[in-house]
Protein backbone atom coordinates (compact mmCIF):
# COMPACT_ATOMS: atom_id res chain seq x y z
CA UNK A 1 0.00 0.00 0.00
CA UNK A 2 1.57 3.27 -1.13
CA UNK A 3 0.62 6.69 0.23
CA UNK A 4 -1.14 7.84 -2.92
CA UNK A 5 -4.57 8.56 -1.47
CA UNK A 6 -6.42 8.49 1.82
CA UNK A 7 -10.00 8.39 3.06
CA UNK A 8 -11.28 11.05 5.43
CA UNK A 9 -14.66 11.28 7.16
CA UNK A 10 -16.08 14.80 7.26
CA UNK A 11 -18.73 15.91 9.75
CA UNK A 12 -20.98 18.26 7.79
CA UNK A 13 -23.49 18.63 10.63
CA UNK A 14 -21.85 21.92 11.66
CA UNK A 15 -23.27 23.47 8.48
CA UNK A 16 -26.78 22.11 8.92
CA UNK A 17 -28.25 25.35 10.32
CA UNK A 18 -26.92 27.41 7.41
CA UNK A 19 -26.98 25.18 4.32
CA UNK A 20 -28.93 22.36 2.77
CA UNK A 21 -26.31 19.68 3.22
CA UNK A 22 -27.13 17.90 -0.03
CA UNK A 23 -26.60 21.17 -1.92
CA UNK A 24 -23.32 21.79 -0.08
CA UNK A 25 -22.08 18.30 -0.94
CA UNK A 26 -22.99 18.91 -4.59
CA UNK A 27 -20.98 22.15 -4.47
CA UNK A 28 -18.05 20.25 -2.93
CA UNK A 29 -18.19 17.66 -5.73
CA UNK A 30 -18.04 20.44 -8.34
CA UNK A 31 -15.23 22.13 -6.42
CA UNK A 32 -13.19 18.90 -6.17
CA UNK A 33 -14.05 16.60 -9.11
CA UNK A 34 -10.93 14.50 -8.54
CA UNK A 35 -12.20 13.35 -5.13
CA UNK A 36 -14.56 10.43 -4.56
CA UNK A 37 -17.49 11.19 -2.24
CA UNK A 38 -19.47 8.57 -0.35
CA UNK A 39 -23.17 8.88 0.52
CA UNK A 40 -24.22 11.60 2.97
CA UNK A 41 -25.25 9.94 6.25
CA UNK A 42 -28.16 11.00 8.44
CA UNK A 43 -25.83 12.36 11.11
CA UNK A 44 -24.17 14.63 8.53
CA UNK A 45 -21.03 12.55 8.03
CA UNK A 46 -19.59 11.79 4.61
CA UNK A 47 -16.47 9.91 3.55
CA UNK A 48 -14.11 11.46 1.00
CA UNK A 49 -11.26 9.66 -0.75
CA UNK A 50 -8.47 11.14 -2.83
CA UNK A 51 -4.97 12.59 -2.89
CA UNK A 52 -3.55 14.88 -0.21
CA UNK A 53 -3.37 17.99 -2.41
CA UNK A 54 -7.03 17.60 -3.39
CA UNK A 55 -8.09 16.99 0.23
CA UNK A 56 -6.17 20.10 1.30
CA UNK A 57 -8.01 22.18 -1.31
CA UNK A 58 -11.36 20.81 -0.11
CA UNK A 59 -10.40 21.57 3.48
CA UNK A 60 -9.53 25.17 2.55
CA UNK A 61 -12.86 25.49 0.73
CA UNK A 62 -14.78 24.33 3.84
CA UNK A 63 -12.71 26.57 6.11
CA UNK A 64 -13.68 29.57 3.96
CA UNK A 65 -17.32 28.54 4.28
CA UNK A 66 -17.00 28.29 8.06
CA UNK A 67 -15.16 31.63 8.23
CA UNK A 68 -17.90 33.37 6.24
CA UNK A 69 -20.50 32.01 8.69
CA UNK A 70 -18.38 33.23 11.60
CA UNK A 71 -18.17 36.71 10.08
CA UNK A 72 -21.93 36.79 9.54
CA UNK A 73 -22.42 35.78 13.16
CA UNK A 74 -20.19 38.62 14.31
CA UNK A 75 -22.16 41.13 12.20
CA UNK A 76 -25.43 39.91 13.72
CA UNK A 77 -23.88 40.18 17.15
CA UNK A 78 -22.93 43.81 16.52
CA UNK A 79 -26.47 44.72 15.43
CA UNK A 80 -27.89 43.12 18.56
CA UNK A 81 -25.52 45.19 20.72
CA UNK A 82 -27.55 48.30 19.88
CA UNK A 83 -30.49 46.92 21.84
CA UNK A 84 -29.00 48.02 25.17
CA UNK A 85 -26.06 50.06 26.39
CA UNK A 86 -25.00 47.60 29.10
CA UNK A 87 -25.10 44.68 26.70
CA UNK A 88 -23.10 46.72 24.19
CA UNK A 89 -20.41 47.56 26.75
CA UNK A 90 -20.19 43.96 27.95
CA UNK A 91 -19.89 42.51 24.47
CA UNK A 92 -17.49 45.23 23.41
CA UNK A 93 -15.19 44.36 26.31
CA UNK A 94 -15.44 40.66 25.47
CA UNK A 95 -14.60 41.25 21.82
CA UNK A 96 -11.63 43.41 22.80
CA UNK A 97 -10.25 40.73 25.09
CA UNK A 98 -10.71 38.07 22.40
CA UNK A 99 -9.03 40.16 19.71
CA UNK A 100 -6.11 40.89 22.02
CA UNK A 101 -5.75 37.16 22.75
CA UNK A 102 -5.84 36.34 19.04
CA UNK A 103 -3.33 39.10 18.28
CA UNK A 104 -0.77 37.48 20.59
CA UNK A 105 -0.58 34.28 18.53
CA UNK A 106 0.07 33.38 14.90
CA UNK A 107 -1.21 30.01 13.67
CA UNK A 108 -0.11 27.71 10.85
CA UNK A 109 -2.11 24.58 9.96
CA UNK A 110 -1.25 21.63 7.72
CA UNK A 111 -2.74 18.21 7.05
CA UNK A 112 -0.74 14.97 7.15
CA UNK A 113 -1.42 11.30 6.55
CA UNK A 114 -1.80 9.76 10.03
CA UNK A 115 0.76 7.02 9.36
CA UNK A 116 3.27 9.58 8.09
CA UNK A 117 2.62 11.70 11.19
CA UNK A 118 3.26 8.79 13.57
CA UNK A 119 6.37 7.77 11.64
CA UNK A 120 7.71 11.32 11.90
CA UNK A 121 6.91 11.40 15.61
CA UNK A 122 8.82 8.16 16.14
CA UNK A 123 11.84 8.66 13.86
CA UNK A 124 12.02 12.41 13.14
CA UNK A 125 10.89 14.06 16.40
CA UNK A 126 13.06 17.14 15.76
CA UNK A 127 10.66 18.14 12.98
CA UNK A 128 8.15 18.97 15.75
CA UNK A 129 10.59 20.94 17.92
CA UNK A 130 10.66 24.42 16.39
CA UNK A 131 12.03 27.29 18.48
CA UNK A 132 9.40 29.35 20.32
CA UNK A 133 6.48 27.52 18.71
CA UNK A 134 3.77 25.27 20.14
CA UNK A 135 2.93 22.29 17.94
CA UNK A 136 -0.20 20.20 18.52
CA UNK A 137 -2.09 17.63 16.46
CA UNK A 138 -5.60 16.22 16.15
CA UNK A 139 -6.08 12.84 14.46
CA UNK A 140 -9.28 11.91 12.62
CA UNK A 141 -8.87 8.51 10.99
CA UNK A 142 -6.39 8.66 8.11
CA UNK A 143 -5.91 12.42 8.49
CA UNK A 144 -3.96 14.29 11.18
CA UNK A 145 -4.23 18.07 11.39
CA UNK A 146 -1.11 19.72 12.81
CA UNK A 147 -1.35 23.22 14.32
CA UNK A 148 1.73 25.41 14.80
CA UNK A 149 1.29 28.42 17.06
CA UNK A 150 3.87 31.17 17.52
CA UNK A 151 3.97 34.68 18.90
CA UNK A 152 2.32 37.34 16.75
CA UNK A 153 4.42 39.70 14.65
CA UNK A 154 6.89 39.20 11.84
CA UNK A 155 9.44 37.29 13.94
CA UNK A 156 6.83 34.91 15.37
CA UNK A 157 5.20 34.38 11.98
CA UNK A 158 8.61 33.61 10.46
CA UNK A 159 9.33 30.99 13.17
CA UNK A 160 5.91 29.41 12.62
CA UNK A 161 6.47 29.31 8.88
CA UNK A 162 9.91 27.71 9.31
CA UNK A 163 8.42 25.03 11.57
CA UNK A 164 5.66 24.37 9.06
CA UNK A 165 8.12 24.09 6.16
CA UNK A 166 10.28 21.66 8.12
CA UNK A 167 7.30 19.38 8.86
CA UNK A 168 5.98 19.74 5.31
CA UNK A 169 9.32 18.94 3.64
CA UNK A 170 9.91 15.95 5.91
CA UNK A 171 6.42 14.56 5.25
CA UNK A 172 6.80 14.94 1.47
CA UNK A 173 10.15 13.11 1.54
CA UNK A 174 8.73 10.30 3.68
CA UNK A 175 5.66 10.01 1.49
CA UNK A 176 7.95 9.34 -1.48
CA UNK A 177 10.01 6.69 0.28
CA UNK A 178 7.72 4.88 2.69
CA UNK A 179 5.42 1.94 2.17
CA UNK A 180 2.68 0.51 4.36
CA UNK A 181 1.81 -3.15 4.80
CA UNK A 182 -1.05 -4.55 6.88
CA UNK A 183 -0.98 -8.08 8.25
CA UNK A 184 -4.49 -9.16 9.23
CA UNK A 185 -5.39 -11.61 11.99
CA UNK A 186 -8.63 -12.68 10.34
CA UNK A 187 -9.13 -16.37 10.89
CA UNK A 188 -6.28 -16.59 13.42
CA UNK A 189 -6.83 -17.75 16.97
CA UNK A 190 -5.63 -16.03 20.12
CA UNK A 191 -2.51 -18.20 20.38
CA UNK A 192 -1.47 -17.39 16.79
CA UNK A 193 -2.03 -13.67 17.34
CA UNK A 194 0.17 -13.84 20.42
CA UNK A 195 2.84 -15.66 18.39
CA UNK A 196 2.76 -12.84 15.81
CA UNK A 197 3.26 -10.24 18.54
CA UNK A 198 6.21 -12.17 19.97
CA UNK A 199 7.73 -12.48 16.50
CA UNK A 200 7.61 -8.79 15.66
CA UNK A 201 9.01 -7.95 19.10
CA UNK A 202 12.03 -10.11 18.26
CA UNK A 203 12.32 -8.72 14.73
CA UNK A 204 11.99 -5.10 15.82
CA UNK A 205 15.71 -4.87 16.61
CA UNK A 206 16.60 -6.09 13.09
CA UNK A 207 14.32 -3.49 11.47
CA UNK A 208 14.73 -0.42 13.70
CA UNK A 209 13.43 1.98 11.04
CA UNK A 210 10.06 0.23 10.63
CA UNK A 211 7.12 1.61 12.57
CA UNK A 212 5.17 -1.37 13.92
CA UNK A 213 1.68 -0.63 15.22
CA UNK A 214 -0.27 -3.57 16.67
CA UNK A 215 -4.09 -3.62 16.70
CA UNK A 216 -6.59 -6.22 17.85
CA UNK A 217 -7.32 -7.36 14.29
CA UNK A 218 -4.07 -6.57 12.45
CA UNK A 219 -0.51 -5.21 12.55
CA UNK A 220 0.51 -2.17 10.49
CA UNK A 221 4.06 -1.86 9.21
CA UNK A 222 5.41 1.45 7.85
CA UNK A 223 8.93 1.83 6.48
CA UNK A 224 11.00 1.70 3.30
CA UNK A 225 9.96 -0.85 0.68
CA UNK A 226 13.00 -3.03 1.40
CA UNK A 227 12.51 -3.04 5.17
CA UNK A 228 8.76 -3.63 5.04
CA UNK A 229 9.15 -6.42 2.47
CA UNK A 230 11.88 -8.12 4.50
CA UNK A 231 9.98 -7.89 7.78
CA UNK A 232 6.71 -9.05 6.17
CA UNK A 233 8.37 -12.09 4.61
CA UNK A 234 9.98 -13.07 7.91
CA UNK A 235 6.68 -12.69 9.74
CA UNK A 236 4.91 -14.82 7.14
CA UNK A 237 7.56 -17.54 7.39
Amino acid sequence: QAFLCVTSTLNMAVFRDHFVLEDLVEEMEKQSPALSFGPLQRDGRISVRGSFPELRLLREFLLKKAKSLSEEGRKEGKSQQRLGKKLQEHRGATETRNSMGDAQRDKQVLVLDTDIYHYMRSFHPRAFQGNDVVISAVTDGDITTVSIESAAGKAGAARGLRARKMIENCSVELQRNLRKERICFKGHGRAEKQRYRQLWERLRARYPQVLITPHDTHIDLVGTSADVFGLTEELKR
